[in-house]
């Protein structure tokens, strides 16, 4: 990496005193662990479309597919106002180069997944989506998005940030202006990444790969992208690192000893029964891939997909 990974988030979550009440709702996993490698950029679209603080609290009203934000007591329609600072607002953060944004759930604003919507008659259902969330993905579909609850969840967690590392890488790739042969390297130095996401995409983009010379530059790039993206979405199961692994594994086949293979299987074995946690064959994997030189695998992005002092694979 050089530098950081700049990233949305809403602004709440960095501490900042943005909500209606006056407060925050600060996330100390995103400032203090993730904030050693992501550069934030903060957004709160209801102060920034020009409200106060404190202000009414809001909600949506009425069609999930296109509700209207009233405030909760008063009745005021902000819909307008709000569809309005959203249609500038994510223009502008195409300057931000940003690589993934995090959101507040549950916001009528920001909520990304199952926010309350209401009825007329006061009923409410969890079926909606914030209002500059629903623009932001919108405008900027490739990019990796969570919201701060679901990183709760360790398999969401690392799912979403190999998402992001995976954009940054890239992005990165797409800004040293390749030609068809670095694209092959690229593809080629994260096929075990996408086979553990999966597998048929990896056979897609293989295909579309090998047939690159035939496609326009631009075409290929941006459906490679496409395809890139959406593989990175499916989360890596047990049973396909499981695949993995055993790919891995027969790289060396020729080369360790039985002893060492036999100890290479049972560590895998225990971690496909929830025994042990990828790390562990990763470990002795990664001891092999040194001790034997083997260059092909040197380079996968699967054995280190991410910061390993984010401890993502420490899991069972």
């Amino acid at each position: 990496m050089q530098g950081k990974i700049r990233v949305g988030v809403s602004s709440c979550l960095l501490g900042n005193p943005v909500r209606y009440d006056g407060g925050h709702k600060h996330d100390r996993y995103i400032t203090d662990i993730l904030g050693k490698y992501f550069d934030f950029v903060p957004v709160c679209p209801e102060v920034e479309c020009g409200l106060p603080i404190p202000r009414e609290a809001m909600r949506l009203l009425g069609d999930p597919e296109t509700p209207r934000l009233v405030t909760s007591r008063s009745g005021i329609d902000l819909t307008e106002k709000m569809i309005g600072y959203c249609h500038t607002r994510v223009r502008e953060l195409e300057k931000n180069d940003l690589c993934a944004f995090i959101f507040k759930k549950d916001s009528p604003s920001s909520g990304l997944h199952k926010v309350k919507v209401y009825h007329e008659s006061g009923h409410s259902k969890k079926n909606g989506r914030g209002f500059f969330a629903a623009a932001f993905t919108d405008h900027f579909p490739l990019l990796p998005v969570e919201e701060e609850g679901r990183l709760n969840d360790p398999g969401l967690r690392e799912n979403f940030i190999e998402k992001v590392f995976c954009y940054y890488r890239w992005k990165t790739f797409l800004q040293q202006k390749p030609n068809y042969k670095a694209l092959i390297n690229f593809h080629t130095t994260h096929k075990l990444q996408l086979m553990s996401h999966s597998p048929k995409h990896l056979s897609i983009m293989g295909k579309m790969v090998a047939a690159g010379k035939d496609i326009p530059e631009e075409t290929l790039l941006t459906e490679y992208q496409a395809d890139l993206m959406e593989a990175m979405s499916l989360k890596a199961t047990v049973k396909k690192n499981v695949n993995v692994l055993y790919h891995i594994s027969g790289y060396f086949k020729k080369l360790i000893s039985s002893d060492e293979k036999n100890e290479l299987i049972s560590l895998i074995e225990s971690y496909a029964n929830h025994k042990a946690p990828l790390v562990v064959p990763l470990t002795l994997a990664n001891h092999f891939i040194r001790k034997y030189d083997a260059s092909y695998l040197q380079n996968q992005t699967y054995l280190e997909p991410h910061p390993s002092e984010l401890m993502l694979r420490n899991q069972v």
